[in-house]
């Protein structure tokens, strides 16, 4: 369905403000950001009406700040009105409901009349004659229009009224707070032959639905959780697999320590396009040390040893970064030397000197088994429970399997086939080797009060 408009012209506003001169955009984790807009304006004397233009769809109305850098206590708003009713074919049909149209459908034939109902897939027109006609709307060719309805725009808008009494043209700084921008991290990882070492590089993904364009914006990324009133509705999830991109050049983000958070500048402007994803390398390939693990869970896992990678980030290691959270896909290569897949694991925000835990998988040869022997039953509050944990190891080559163990109440291990460790206060770990093709048994015995 065409429509043709006679007279295409919308009065909102005394004055239009100019493009943006200047852009920066903050980007938060959480379905957010923040835009700073540098413009100069023209503003009348006295009261006048101002349309700024080029604002996002989903931006925070309430949130909006401006301010005259030229003489600020001479320019202030008094109102504003956030306008967003965009033009499309439907609107203006329901706009003109009661009045009279005109349109062609696509066999030549002419329908004038009072249109009386454009809602539900039909247009009905009433004819000067008084007979009501139904038209499908796939039949109709064009309408014709003499102008566009009050009240409809081509862009999302701010109306602002506002009052000058300083000179005519202002330089101006804008800010405001708009959802449909989110930002995460993505990393990729190559363990070396022997599992000890990860060449380890950083990716950011921005996902921008806001509803409009932010050219050459100098850009900065918030990674942390801050606290919001109402929490964002999450964006669809955004996968890439850039396993064999290696970033050989110098860090494109300058990093630095903010309020509780971390702040990542981008140390040139770029632009970001509407309904567009920009990946942007966060730091270039680095080596760290790195542990492969085999974890036996009895309590959530039924005989699945679970195959982690774990290294820490430090600067002695080799890494030394505040890590932002994102998902990490780790990589190998094959004995034809072709790079293949291996696990993938999300990896929460990590500070430096932390040590980082990636889960890739179950391990195919190696078996775990969780027997409770015997529980005996000390008191009303107190009862004891031997425990037996098997590991059986299928491989050629011996591996160290830790065993966990999830503990409650006020407990205390009386007996141990092997040292251990506490994790917490609900958490020990058994560090146990087992040897090729062998089996090693972790025994156990646990005095519980509640």
């Amino acid at each position: 369905m065409k429509i043709v408009h006679g007279f295409f012209a919308l009065w909102m506003a005394a004055a239009v403000a100019l493009e943006a001169q200047d852009v920066s955009l903050t980007v938060y984790n959480q379905d957010l950001a923040l835009v700073r807009e540098i413009r100069t304006m023209t503003l009348k004397a006295g009261v006048s009406t101002v349309s700024f233009t080029g604002v996002s769809e989903r931006i925070d109305p309430t949130s909006v700040h401006f301010q005259s850098l030229t003489t600020p206590k001479k320019a202030v708003i008094l109102e504003q009105n956030f306008e967003y009713d965009l033009v499309n074919a439907g609107k203006i049909l329901e706009k003109y409901v009661d009045q009279d149209v005109r349109l062609v459908t696509e066999k030549g034939e002419l329908f004038e009349g009072t249109l009386l109902s454009a809602s539900g897939g039909d247009i009905v027109i009433q004819t000067r004659e008084g007979k009501v006609q139904i038209i499908r709307p796939e039949k109709v060719q064009n309408f014709d229009f003499p102008k566009l309805p009050d009240g409809l725009i081509t862009r999302p808008t701010l109306v602002w009224l506002v009052k000058n009494d300083g000179p005519e043209i202002h330089k101006t700084e804008i800010r405001y707070l708009t959802e449909g921008i989110n930002w995460h991290a993505e990393y990729v990882a190559i363990t070396d032959s022997l599992d000890k070492n990860l060449d380890l590089s950083g990716w950011v993904s921005i996902d921008n639905r806001s509803g409009a364009t932010y050219p050459n914006a100098t850009l900065k990324l918030v990674a942390g959780d801050i606290h919001r009133v109402e929490p964002p509705v999450p964006l669809t999830t955004y996968r890439a697999d850039m396993a064999m991109a290696k970033a050989e050049a110098a860090p494109q983000f300058e990093e630095e320590s903010f309020f509780e958070y971390h702040l990542y500048t981008l140390l040139r402007s770029a632009t970001i396009k509407n309904n567009q994803i920009k990946q942007l390398s966060l730091f270039p390939s680095v080596r760290t040390k790195s542990q492969k693990i085999f974890l036996f869970d009895g309590a959530q896992s039924d005989k699945k040893v679970r195959v982690y990678v774990e290294f820490r980030n430090s600067t002695k290691e080799g890494l030394g970064l505040p890590l932002p959270k994102g998902k990490i896909r780790v990589y190998k290569q094959d004995r034809g030397g072709a790079l293949e897949f291996v696990g993938e694991d999300q990896l929460d925000h990590t500070p430096v000197d932390e040590k980082v835990r990636i889960l890739l998988g179950n391990a195919f040869d190696c078996v775990g088994e969780r027997i409770s022997k015997a529980v005996r039953k000390l008191s009303d509050r107190s009862r004891e429970e031997e425990i037996v944990v098997s590991l059986r190891n299928h491989k050629e080559t011996a591996v160290d399997m830790v065993v966990v163990e999830h503990l409650w109440g006020d407990w205390k291990i009386t007996k141990s086939s092997h040292e251990y460790k506490t994790k917490d206060s609900r958490t020990v770990e058994w560090s146990v080797p087992v040897p090729a093709r062998g089996e090693t048994m972790v025994s156990f015995t646990v005095l519980t009060r509640w």
